[in-house]
């Protein structure tokens, strides 16, 4: 098996890990209210659940990483959202919509054309650490921007955590391919443990962002963070890897119609699940207006014998004399 289908292999268990790890995400949220501080989320067992699923996915997105480069591994991540369909059906009691059907096959024809034109040999380039440390700045400073207070904060933190994962991302592969590399440089050195704190706090903060974001329901939020994801990454890898698509102006275009086909599936997926999973904006079922004396309801005629209205006297009355 070569390197390339190691690599899917190993993205799309990945994205299975990550959509179970969102669908718990996203309950968790609805069950706490938001002013629910970390150290009181630390104590919650589905919080470690959650968590104990992004670091299986994490893993396996890092092994994908040292066989593939990062604009055929992060596209893959667009797989979460597809695999949340099902999983969040599930949990919400219910079947998958012809929407999100149609979603989900846009969804994978775009990511199929944009695998036919990602580069498939393995990564050899890595982050200095002038470049390491000037992506973790921007991306500091992205992440506050969007983290400013305002309207529709779900969504701002949804764009901050994926671009802070995609950043984990670019830089984990730094990491991995540096020490798995046998040229006999050293295994320790300051730009290492540079790379390796920032891949720390940028994971850490994306998770911390996601759960905030989810607040609001998993559709919109999710889509948000699966698309900011392969982008952020896929600018990295481009930038200042060296990373570049196979082929000339044909699979330019090719990669152009892969990508609006899956940002038009993601939009479908988003908007199914905000209305499927109740996104925190559905509206809610009617509630009856209850009597304003539930006492006086009696089953049976509306109106008494003598003809004068039911409740025209109190019940204790009723009770008591008779007519």
């Amino acid at each position: 098996m070569n390197a390339t289908l190691i690599a899917v292999a190993l993205s799309l268990v990945s994205a299975a890990a990550y959509a179970a790890a969102a669908v718990a995400q996203s309950r968790l949220a609805g069950r706490i209210e938001p002013s629910t501080g970390i150290l009181r989320l630390l104590g919650r067992g589905a919080w470690w659940s959650a968590v104990g699923l992004n670091a299986g996915g994490a893993l396996l997105h890092v092994a994908a990483l040292n066989y593939g480069p990062l604009t055929l591994v992060q596209p893959l991540g667009a797989l979460t959202l597809v695999a949340a369909v099902p999983l969040g059906a599930r949990a919400a009691g219910r079947r998958v919509g012809r929407v999100e059907w149609r979603g989900t096959a846009l969804t994978l024809l775009g990511l199929g054309a944009l695998l036919l034109t990602a580069g498939g040999s393995a990564p050899h380039d890595t982050l200095t650490l002038p470049e390491a440390l000037g992506v973790g700045a921007a991306t500091m400073a992205v992440v506050a921007g969007l983290s400013r207070p305002g309207a529709r904060p779900g969504l701002r933190h949804a764009a901050a955590s994926g671009i802070t994962s995609g950043v984990a991302s670019a830089l984990t592969q730094t990491l991995t391919v540096a020490v798995t590399d046998h040229s006999g440089g050293p295994l320790f050195s300051w730009r290492l443990l540079t790379v390796a704190l920032l891949v720390s706090a940028f994971a850490m903060g994306g998770l911390l962002l996601s759960q905030t974001a989810y607040r609001g329901g998993l559709g919109a939020p999710l889509a948000v963070v699966t698309l900011a994801n392969p982008v952020a990454a896929a600018a990295i890898g481009l930038a200042l890897l060296g990373e570049r698509l196979q082929g000339g102006p044909v699979s330019l275009a090719l990669a152009l119609v892969g990508a609006a086909a899956a940002v038009r599936g993601v939009v479908l997926l988003s908007r199914a699940q905000a209305q499927g999973t109740g996104g925190g904006e559905a509206a809610a079922p009617p509630v009856p207006v209850a009597d304003p004396v539930p006492s006086r309801v009696v089953i049976g005629s509306p109106r008494r014998v003598d003809g004068t209205a039911l409740g025209a006297e109190p019940l204790a009355v009723r009770a008591g004399g008779g007519s």
